[in-house]
């Protein structure tokens, strides 16, 4: 069986003061309600599990109701930094659970067949993670300032969500992460650590992140009906 790991606690900083970049409307609803709904609604998926801040479970609760959600889900209170978020995640899933699917909250573009396919590779190959080959020029600079090297783009990926994995090869990664007082931004560091192996997904559709308020036009342009 599969869960979902949606990991909705942060609040964006880099969108301002004060604005919670999930609960943005973008083609009629809230951020969040997209990412969600397209979990809810992927056949692979036997559970949603919410990763919130502490007291924003009824607006998440709301957002459900409007959706008309199928799947069950619960709440998992988020942690200080994103990796503590997603081990509070991984502590509240269903016992039966084999597999997990980790997700922003912010990628509200992410396709059902993309979900799919990672948590098949998850189950063959133990970890998954959608990811799109590195096609601009990357340059290196030491100073900041100036350009030290170019760098070799033939063997770079961009990682995104979701990152899929066994349950039994995710949660003792995180694990050896927290033991040895490393506080990793992506789930895939964690399993390079136990040198878990883990399969590239190759994401051929665009899966943006909501980082900046310039992001919102370009997703809203994704998520319009047919597009």
């Amino acid at each position: 069986m599969t869960s979902a790991i949606i990991v909705a606690a942060g609040r964006g900083t880099r969108m301002g003061p004060n604005i919670d970049k999930l609960f943005l409307e973008v083609a009629g609803r809230p951020v969040i309600a997209h990412t969600w709904a397209r979990f809810d609604s992927t056949l692979c998926v036997d559970e949603i599990v919410l990763v919130v801040r502490a007291g924003m479970e009824p607006a998440f609760r709301e957002i459900g109701a409007r959706l008309g959600v199928k799947k069950p889900f619960h709440f998992a209170e988020g942690g200080a930094e994103r990796q503590d978020s997603v081990w509070n995640g991984l502590q509240a899933l269903d016992a039966r659970m084999d597999l997990v699917a980790i997700h922003d909250g912010a990628r509200p573009c992410v396709s059902r067949e993309l979900i799919e396919q990672c948590v098949r590779a998850a189950s063959d190959f133990g970890g998954a993670v959608a990811a799109q080959r590195v096609t601009d020029t990357i340059k290196q600079s030491d100073d900041g300032l100036t350009i030290a090297r170019t760098v070799d783009r033939a063997t770079l990926w961009s990682v995104q969500t979701p990152q899929a994995f066994r349950v039994s090869v995710i949660r003792p990664a995180i694990a050896a992460a927290r033991e040895r007082g490393l506080n990793l931004t992506d789930d895939t560091a964690a399993c390079e650590l136990i040198g878990q192996p883990v399969r590239l997904v190759e994401s051929k559709q665009p899966n943006p992140k909501v980082t900046v308020a310039g992001d919102l036009p370009f997703i809203e342009t994704l998520l319009k009906p047919g597009a």
